[in-house]
């Protein structure tokens, strides 16, 4: 039986299209369609620039004039309606479950009877949890047939909300590896002459930003004139007081702050970065880990993150940290930056590791989630 398979996206940005790319290639063989929506061509929130000309699927954008912040609701919906209809797909995979139009794209699933599956990289800890918040979202994820989440601690969630086991399928959190495989990016030219620790964030409180400069401040006052620079790299309603704690600790020459930037311009400071710090206190994955990793970088993460629990290895790959233990990360930047540790082959590692969380993996995922959801719509109605 030939498909349709919808997949609803906020916005698609490089690692979205890398996915559905590889899902589409997967299902080429099958004869199944694989249809792309995305609410808007542009978001306020993820500036990316994406080419979409040559793209090996279609990509509908319910909204192309304007970006998704500065639409009203009302728009959307109704525009989004007279796309799924068009569409008419077997099935849909819908990103999250409580923003409206993705909650609307629910509904439409139930309407018209086509099995909804999740796609969720929600943990239990990455955000203050109150019980009838609770309770609502269980009413909410019953109603979709199958999910596809990040990792470990996604899955224990959602079924923890009520979606059986047996529906709940792992790979949505990945990257299009290759992109930033070394032996391609080795090349590009030194974006700093000094060893640095690289941070890729937007600037907003979950981030610890501030901790990681405090952090990085004491590092640089045992290191001296030994220490190794930091990159922060993104932008966001938090750069004023970045940029005013960076001169309070005297260390506008060694923290360096280049903006947001699209993925073609992070690849030089990926390449020849020494180590990547994550330091959020929140945070559902963190894909600029997994960027990092398939870059060969050794990396420093939250044990807060989504992503610590399937991504780290303790001392193999990288090393996990409180992110509200100065002293910890201050030693480990310590430990990184000295030659009692071989960084090449954690390097080495983190690379290794990170291949089984490619594009390849979502597809496979994502179509078992899909032969689930079909399969159990399909008893449903006899």
């Amino acid at each position: 039986m030939n498909i349709t398979i919808g997949i609803l996206f906020s916005n698609y940005g490089p690692y979205h299209i890398a996915r559905i790319e590889e899902l589409a290639n997967c299902n080429q063989k099958l004869q199944n369609q694989v249809i792309a929506i995305e609410l808007a061509r542009s978001q306020d929130e993820y500036p990316w620039q994406v080419k979409i000309d040559k793209l090996h699927f279609s990509l509908i954008s319910v909204i192309q004039e304007q970006a998704l912040e500065k639409t009203s609701i009302l728009k959307l919906l109704q525009k989004l309606n007279f796309i799924l209809k068009q569409v008419n797909p077997s099935v849909i995979a819908i990103a999250g479950y409580f923003e409206p139009a993705m909650l609307f794209t629910l509904a439409w699933c139930l309407w018209h009877r086509k099995p909804a599956i999740l796609l969720s990289e929600t943990t239990e800890n990455d955000a203050p949890r109150s019980w009838w918040r609770e309770a609502l979202k269980s009413i909410i994820v019953n109603k979709y047939k199958s999910a596809l989440v990040g990792g470990k601690p996604h899955k224990r969630y959602l079924c923890k909300l009520g979606m059986p086991i047996k529906a709940t399928f792992i790979g949505y959190d990945v990257v299009g590896n290759d992109a930033f495989h070394p032996k391609r990016i080795k090349s590009l030219p030194r974006p700093l002459t000094k060893s640095y620790f690289l941070a890729v964030n937007r600037f907003i409180p979950k981030k610890n930003l501030s901790f990681l400069i405090s952090s990085y401040a004491i590092y640089r006052q045992i290191m001296g004139d030994d220490a190794w620079d930091l990159v922060i790299c993104g932008e966001g309603q938090m750069r004023l007081n970045i940029e005013q704690q960076i001169l309070e600790v005297d260390l506008k020459k060694h923290i360096h702050l280049p903006g947001f930037l699209q993925q073609h311009e992070m690849l030089p400071y990926f390449a020849h970065a020494g180590c990547f710090i994550h330091a959020s206190i929140q945070e559902q994955w963190g894909l600029v880990v997994n960027e990092a990793m398939a870059a060969g970088l050794p990396v420093l993460v939250s044990n807060r993150c989504g992503c610590y629990e399937d991504l780290i290895i303790e001392g193999v790959n990288g090393f996990g940290f409180d992110p509200e233990n100065l002293q910890q990360l201050t030693q480990l930047m310590l430990k990184i930056s000295s030659t009692d540790i071989d960084l090449q082959k954690i390097g080495e590692a983190a690379l290794e590791h990170i291949q089984k969380f490619s594009p390849e993996y979502f597809a496979q995922g994502l179509m078992e989630a899909v032969e689930y959801a079909l399969a159990v719509h399909e008893k449903g109605k006899k």
